[in-house]
Order: structure tokens, then sequence, then C-alpha cells
């Protein structure tokens, strides 16, 4: 079980360094709405790869990740 958190803990840190300058001047999405496509570096870890379902791929999208269910925790830094 700690894998997983140690797993989760660094998909989220790839996700927040890789979005940090993508889109920052850009509208955000609307209320129900869809978010825009965002492009983020595959994890270097080979364990963090097969468990975001990634493979061999220098940049993937969020929609790529092979899970039932995706959280996104999105907050500003201003």
């Amino acid at each position: 079980m700690k894998s997983h958190s140690k797993i989760l803990l660094a998909a989220a840190l790839v996700f927040l360094l890789s979005i940090s300058s993508a889109g920052a001047a850009s509208q955000p999405p609307a209320v129900s709405g869809k978010l825009p496509e965002i492009t983020l570096a595959t994890p270097l870890d080979t364990e963090l790869q097969l468990y975001l379902g990634l493979g061999g791929k220098q940049t993937f999208a969020i929609p790529e990740i092979k899970a039932g269910v995706v959280l996104i925790e999105i907050f500003s830094m201003y």
C-alpha cells in the first residue's frame, strides 16, 4: 500500500510540474465544461509508467491514462 502512495505522489508531482507553464494565460474551463487538452511529460520511472498504463512515449494526455477514474486537483498559485 505504501508503494501505491509513493506512486500517486510522484505522478501528482510530475503532473503539477508539467502543467506549471502550460496555458497560464488561457481561460479556465467553464463550469461542467471539459478541460483543455494538456500534454504531460511521461514519468521517467518505469514503474510509474506501468501504473499509469503508459508505454514508450515521451508525452501523454490525461485520457491516455488506463484507469476507471482519474482525479485531478486544480489550484491557483498566485
